[in-house]
């Protein structure tokens, strides 16, 4: 870290005050910070003083950060509130979504932004009142910009609101034609069975012929999902999504991997998205850790593939492609993947950036073989999976606009 300016606490000599409201903005910011985690960060904080702004910094971090997944949200909660809480949660709270020095003109966390508006902290006292006027004339429905929104970017009542329109989505499969036959004047084909059957009831007269055509379902779908700590955003929301799915219709297999391969079908069986979510918390042991898929198909393909991907399953893998494990593995993996499905449709948050190119080693391996591959970062994306499972099996995705 770069030398910094002494730390500017507001209130005086409020030390104790001001630690309780930085803890308030960073649990409001999804942090796990229980009444015992700051009193501790309180003590830390009254034992270097106000000194140095490094030695202030790591005091605080060493007591309210256990994972490194917290780390981002922490250094940019720490930065914008002890610069100036009142004047920054006051333009937090109108949107603007830079502050005023040029510091501060980097990308802000959404829910960092939600943590430090007035409905989460107390403004320290003494402060004057910044107005700031903003021109909405020209914005947008909420409901189109939440469509098109980053679910990175998104705040935590915005997250809120994109659950609840998940839960009402609904994934069109078209339907293929099975080994079995239903009855139908129709068909093409003459059922000599029910012919005959029916011709038992003309005493050997004139046979009235039946035909039958080829009983028509939905293929079993099948879902692995990225759950490293480059996802950890985007397969929280997926996964609201495929237990919708799996509510609605019959053969859905879900699995999550990172470091290792779970099956979690079972668990969005249950009605209650927040309970199935729960259990899959409970499940996964390796959330928002790192990434080794080629390690994680392998389980898949010798344990799974052949209980879930019989009759032609369609198969959802969602991934950045951002493997750690052995590449060559990962290839070997993919391919035999690739030939025991329907079809492979890869869903990929990365291609929501203009310039994604497939310059790493884990999307190269995997791109060659996928019969279709989209972005998959917000709702509007997600609804266009079921235009991707309705496309015919020899479309190329190459041709598709997939920015």
């Amino acid at each position: 870290m770069s030398r910094l300016a002494p730390v500017d606490i507001s209130g005086g000599g409020k030390l104790a005050l001001n630690v309780m409201h930085f803890a308030r903005a960073l649990r409001a910011a999804g942090m796990p910070i229980g009444p015992g985690k700051i009193l501790e960060a309180v003590q830390a904080a009254a034992l270097v003083g106000l000194g140095p702004r490094e030695d202030f910094y790591w005091a605080l971090h060493a007591v309210f950060v256990d994972r490194a997944a917290q780390r981002d949200v922490f250094d940019q909660a720490f930065r914008l509130f002890w610069r100036n809480p009142a004047g920054l949660r006051r333009m937090m709270a109108l949107a603007v979504p830079a502050a005023a020095s040029r510091e501060d003109q980097e990308k802000i966390s959404r829910r960092v932004a939600d943590a430090l508006t007035p409905d989460n902290a107390v403004e320290p006292q003494g402060q004057t009142e910044v107005e700031v006027e903003l021109d909405a004339s020209e914005t947008y429905s909420a409901m189109e910009i939440l469509q098109e929104m980053d679910f990175e970017s998104m705040s935590a009542e915005e997250v809120e609101e994109a659950k609840r329109v998940i839960a009402d989505m609904r994934l069109p499969i078209m339907e293929v034609p099975t080994r079995r036959f239903v009855t139908d004047q129709r068909g093409a084909r003459i059922d000599m069975r029910a012919t005959l059957r029916a011709g038992l009831r003309t005493s050997g007269g004139m046979l009235p012929l039946k035909y039958r055509r080829p009983a028509m379902r939905h293929p079993p779908l099948v879902v692995l999902c990225d759950i490293s700590g480059s996802m950890s955003r985007y397969s929280r929301m997926f996964l609201h999504f495929v237990h919708a799915i799996t509510n609605d219709r019959d053969r859905v297999h879900s699995f999550i991997f990172g470091t290792r391969l779970t099956n979690i079908t079972r668990q969005l069986q249950n009605r209650d998205v927040d309970v199935a979510l729960g259990r899959v918390a409970e499940a996964a042991l390796d959330w928002s850790g790192g990434t080794r898929i080629g390690e994680s198909l392998y389980d898949f393909n010798r344990l799974w593939s052949r209980r879930v991907l019989g009759q032609g399953a369609v198969v959802l893998l969602i991934t950045d492609g951002l493997d750690r494990g052995d590449i060559g593995g990962l290839e070997t993996e993919i391919i035999r993947l690739h030939k025991s499905c329907r079809r492979l449709i890869w869903l990929n948050p990365l291609l929501r950036f203009e310039g994604f190119r497939p310059e790493a080693r884990g999307v190269k391996a995997i791109m060659p073989h996928v019969d279709d591959f989209r972005a998959v970062h917000s709702l509007s994306r997600l609804r266009d999976i079921g235009a991707a499972l309705s496309q015919p099996h020899d479309t190329d995705w190459r041709a598709l606009n997939v920015a």
